[in-house]
């Protein structure tokens, strides 16, 4: 009993040590990301520019640092240096893969999709890089010391073996690192506005930009898909009209009125039955914007022949 309540104990110790005894800059990726996932999930947090913030950093850095952390677990593997620029070319390597992956199931490259993936191949790298740190002396393995690391820095700075001039440019240097950063978190946060457009487009029965319905027996009803998109960065009141050679002073084929928010797509089906016979025919499908109905914002064409019936 006494064996293997020692056995017991020692594996207890291996398994705490494995959890508890995690580098500071693994628990540091931790715990960003679940910061980041409250950023991205919880309601009032998910409309700050914080969230694209840590967003930006969550693509573009941690799947990176965290594959090269399990890659190279060994203190002399590679530099600090070499280990930061692998992070960043590896992160803009690995979020395309994950991306692509995604585009061939049924999830689609969707924000859900894409938040769940890195998430679990974050905490898988961090787990192996833990696990592989663990299989070396302590002395070997990687590991940042943020004490240290500020120590270093607090002598760069007010060492008095230096100059006042080497330590101006030494805060100088640490001053425009910082304002670099805020100033690439503010770009990526507050994008510029781009140009404001309505996308209007009409699609055949199967969803595609083939197949239209061209040829009809007057009393015959075919659908037709119409869609619009908003990109106008404002809410905007839309009428649609469909109309069969100019005849919108007389009647037309069909009519609706709807309103779409900034980035809203609106699609639907729209079954039309031409009122005359005729050879070369235009069916107009007109869109309006903010009730101005004296020229459409957008119009799409298609030419009809209509027979009559035998």
């Amino acid at each position: 009993m006494a064996v293997k309540n020692d056995d017991s104990n020692t594996v207890n110790l291996h398994i705490g040590d494995f959890f508890f005894g995690m580098a500071a800059d693994l628990k540091l990726i931790v715990a960003f990301t679940l910061v980041t996932l409250a950023f991205i999930y919880v309601p009032v947090l998910n409309e700050t520019v914080i969230r694209s913030a840590l967003g930006l950093v969550m693509v573009l850095f941690v799947p990176g640092y965290t594959l090269i952390a399990a890659l190279f677990p060994g203190k002399k593997d590679i530099d600090g240096i070499e280990r930061a620029a692998l992070s960043f070319g590896l992160s803009i390597a690995v979020s395309p893969l994950i991306g692509l992956g995604l585009n061939y199931t049924p999830w689609g490259i969707r924000l859900d999709p894409i938040v769940v993936c890195l998430t679990i191949f974050t905490l898988v790298c961090v787990l192996a890089a833990n696990k592989r740190r663990h299989e070396l002396r302590p002395e070997e393995r990687f590991d940042i010391d943020f004490r240290g690391t500020y120590r270093e820095l607090k002598g760069e700075v007010f060492s008095q073996d230096k100059t006042r001039l080497d330590r101006a440019l030494t805060v100088v240097l640490i001053l425009s690192i910082l304002l670099s950063i805020a100033t690439l978190a503010y770009v990526v946060a507050v994008p510029k506005q781009g140009e404001k457009f309505t996308e209007f487009y009409i699609l055949g029965p199967d969803g595609k930009a083939d197949n239209y319905p061209t040829r009809y027996v007057l009393g015959d009803q075919k659908p037709v898909i119409v869609g619009i998109a908003n990109h106008e960065y404002r809410n905007v009141t839309y009428d649609m009209v469909v109309t069969l050679n100019n005849s919108l002073a007389v009647t037309s084929l069909y009519s609706e009125k709807l309103t779409l928010a900034d980035n809203q797509t609106w699609e639907k089906t729209v079954n039309l039955t031409p009122d005359r016979a005729g050879n070369n025919m235009e069916m107009q499908f007109l869109l309006y914007a903010d009730g101005n109905m004296s020229a459409p914002y957008r119009e799409c064409h298609l030419w009809v022949n209509v027979t009559q019936p035998a």
